[in-house]
């Protein structure tokens, strides 16, 4: 299976939440690969705290390299063997592998020609076979990577892999319109990957919306706020769902929902169980919101709804 991440706007989430995802996912068993295809700014290695990638592989052996045709395989990192952090070298029993594939250090956005598309559908073919599941982070935007893996997975030989496309927005006006726009609207995902000879309909049911950074109104963590704050926000979430609703954003199209969290707006990582318990520094909130969308993923009923 393959799941692309997707968003218009930068700050949503996407790479924070794709990779505890992935985390969730391999430590009950799975075997998962996140692939960087976040061109412009490739620090998935940030995230899962691996030395000298943090923005990318020095060493002319990433993704960008690959695409371009100077390496015959690109870099595969095993996040449980070469993570910095200590709970992560932790492999815990059970666990299924966690590979990062990394963009190159100083690599950029560039447009897709046609030898790329084949070397991308030959990468998407052999991860397919290799792991449960290969999440793929793209840029922001309506950004060349996404029209790269839409072309890619309009192969015929791409034909028995299930492709899902996850797009993160923000829980505000702003991202609620420009998540609409990023697959609904002129040059969005559908409209391109028809273009590409996609199937419109079996390409608009693959497409499953992630809020992140919610405010629960109800939450006890907002006792403290004054009647009239509590009012608002209560006025503005409702809002907020309409909107949602008219744009094909709403609750039938929605897959996941991340609450804010405060130690994901200080630092981009991986929420352990650690984090939540014994050091009570995360919300046990965040870590449930991503166990849920890790199991939905591969769950076929909730790609069933729409």
């Amino acid at each position: 299976m393959l799941v692309f991440a997707a968003s218009d706007k930068g700050g949503t989430g996407r790479s924070v939440t794709s990779v505890n995802v992935c985390y969730r996912r391999a430590i009950t068993g799975g075997d998962v690969c996140y692939v960087d295809f976040d061109f412009g700014s490739p620090t998935a290695g940030a995230i899962f705290e691996v030395s000298g990638l943090a923005h990318g592989t020095p060493d002319a052996d990433g993704l960008h390299s690959y695409l371009h045709g100077e390496v015959t395989e690109p870099r595969q990192v095993d996040v449980w063997a070469e993570s910095d952090r200590s709970g992560l070298r932790d492999r815990p029993a059970g666990a299924g592998r966690l590979a990062l594939l990394p963009g190159d250090l100083g690599g950029g956005e560039f447009p897709a020609e046609p030898a790329m598309v084949n070397r991308c559908v030959e990468l998407f073919l052999r991860l397919a076979g290799e792991f449960e599941f290969c999440l793929v982070d793209l840029s922001a935007g309506r950004s060349y990577a996404t029209e790269l893996v839409l072309a890619a997975t309009a192969d015929p030989a791409l034909r028995g892999v299930v492709s899902r496309w996850l797009v993160f927005h923000r829980w505000t006006p702003q991202h609620i319109i420009a998540a609409s726009g990023l697959v609904f609207g002129d040059n969005g995902i559908v409209a391109v990957g028809s273009a590409l000879k996609h199937d419109r309909a079996a390409l608009e049911r693959s497409v499953r919306f992630v809020r992140t950074a919610v405010v629960d109104p109800r939450s006890p963590e907002l006792a403290g706020l004054r009647p009239a704050q509590v009012s608002w926000l209560h006025e503005r979430n409702a809002e907020l769902k309409q909107l949602a609703g008219r744009l094909g954003v709403g609750r039938t199209a929605m897959i996941g929902e991340v609450p804010l969290d405060p130690v994901l707006q200080w630092r981009e990582q991986i929420i352990s169980d650690n984090d939540v318990w014994p050091h009570d520094i995360a919300n046990a909130g965040t870590l449930a919101a991503f166990e849920a969308l890790a199991g939905r993923l591969v769950d076929d009923s909730a790609w069933e709804t729409l």
